[in-house]
């Protein structure tokens, strides 16, 4: 899976479920169902943002007699992407939570580093100092597949929680 999202919708029961809640429920038990499923989703949120924040960056050394310095931006990467992660739920047509990053919120020069980051062997290849001319590219490493590894943590269980929404709400309209 790619970073971008990840999401717990289009199940057959979600759907027949948001179906009953529009005709039996009511607004307030619309309400707790959503309150509920953003509650299944908000751990994997929150670890995606701490999982962003503490991920390991290591450059390759320099080459004898390169010059270094400081960055030219004071944006911090790692805090610059994890302010982009969001969290929605939808109690409508495609009911579910989605967790995902959103481009919009990133600058322009930083909006597709998050997929970048999330490569099968961890390289970030990117200009130094905005230099793209020759000689001015460089390597950086960081934990591979760091998107995927953490939805799979969560996964089993947000099934399980999800589930026991759905037979909740399911006991309360039927």
């Amino acid at each position: 899976m790619a970073v971008g999202h990840i999401q717990i919708t289009g199940t057959g029961q979600l759907v027949e479920l948001s179906r009953r809640l529009r005709t039996a429920g009511g607004p307030r038990l619309r309400a707790n169902f959503a309150r509920r499923i953003r509650h299944a989703a908000e751990p994997l949120y929150n670890d995606m943002q701490q999982t962003i924040r503490n991920l390991p960056i290591d450059a390759e050394p320099r080459k004898a007699g390169s010059r270094g310095g400081k960055s030219p931006t004071t944006r911090p990467l790692r805090a610059t992407i994890a302010s982009a992660v969001r969290l929605s739920v939808r109690t409508g047509t495609n009911p579910g939570a989605r967790v995902w990053i959103d481009r919009s919120a990133l600058p322009s020069d930083l909006k597709f580093m998050p997929e970048g980051m999330n490569k099968p062997n961890g390289r970030i290849r990117h200009p130094t100092f905005g230099n793209k001319g020759r000689g001015g590219w460089v390597n950086q490493w960081t934990t591979p597949m760091w998107w995927d590894k953490t939805v799979q943590r969560h996964q089993p269980r947000m099934r399980a929680e999800v589930e026991r929404v759905l037979g909740d709400v399911r006991r309360t309209i039927t």
